[in-house]
């Protein structure tokens, strides 16, 4: 059986902030603004901005990235509105039904 990793507890929490915006407020940073209607999340490379990138299983589990090998556990992620999304999977050369 494989232990299961522990949930941490966010800092605006710990902190004593009633919301994530007014935690970013504090800190000087603009609050992530939600887009409307439905969203996709794009998985990125950090190294060389691709999209084929991949978990790989473990007992800690890794992003790998089939372009250029980066293998890590940070991976950049990208919130894109339906119309984004139509656009992205365009110029990537994908059949969209």
């Amino acid at each position: 059986m494989t232990k299961k990793s522990k949930l941490t507890t966010p800092a605006w929490i710990t902190e004593g902030y009633d919301s994530p915006a007014d935690y970013a407020k504090a800190k000087g940073e603009k609050p992530k603004e939600k887009k409307k209607g439905k969203t996709f999340k794009v998985k990125r490379c950090p190294e060389c901005d691709s999209d084929k990138i991949e978990v790989v299983g473990g007992e800690k589990p890794e992003w790998k990235c089939n372009k250029c090998g980066y293998k890590g556990l940070d991976v950049k992620e990208e919130e894109l509105t339906e119309e984004e999304f139509m656009k992205y999977l365009d110029e990537k050369g994908e059949e969209v039904a």
